[in-house]
């Protein structure tokens, strides 16, 4: 019914930077909203920053201040922007999209994209 293509993982040396992409297409009405989590090894998935379909936008304590997230509503993409990235924030990167369905089905759903991983050497 939807689909999510990620984009933009990678190795990337400490203090470097990345953006990753997810687009969704499919069976779409609307989307509620956008996110990324992340999950390193042998560690829970954490949500790292969310936005709403009005613009709002929140962020995990450990990445406010370097990373960014946006979203092209005209292309059901959102983009996570990565700057001054540490070891730590190595982990795989999920996309995750709440999505209401279009009729019949008319109903409310998340999304998860199948991961990206970002490794930062240190």
């Amino acid at each position: 019914q939807v689909q999510l293509v990620e984009s933009g993982g990678g190795l990337v040396q400490a203090g470097g930077s990345l953006r990753l992409s997810c687009a969704a297409s499919g069976s779409i009405f609307s989307i509620n909203g956008m996110g990324w989590y992340r999950q390193a090894p042998g560690k829970q998935r954490e949500l790292v920053a969310n936005i709403i379909s009005g613009g709002s936008t929140s962020y995990a304590d450990s990445v406010k201040g370097r990373f960014t997230i946006s979203r092209d509503n005209a292309k059901n993409t959102v983009y996570l922007q990565m700057n001054s990235l540490k070891p730590e924030d190595t982990a795989v990167y999920y996309c995750n999209v709440r999505v209401t369905l279009t009729p019949p089905y008319y109903y409310t759903r998340d999304y998860w994209g199948k991961g990206t991983l970002v490794t930062v050497s240190s």
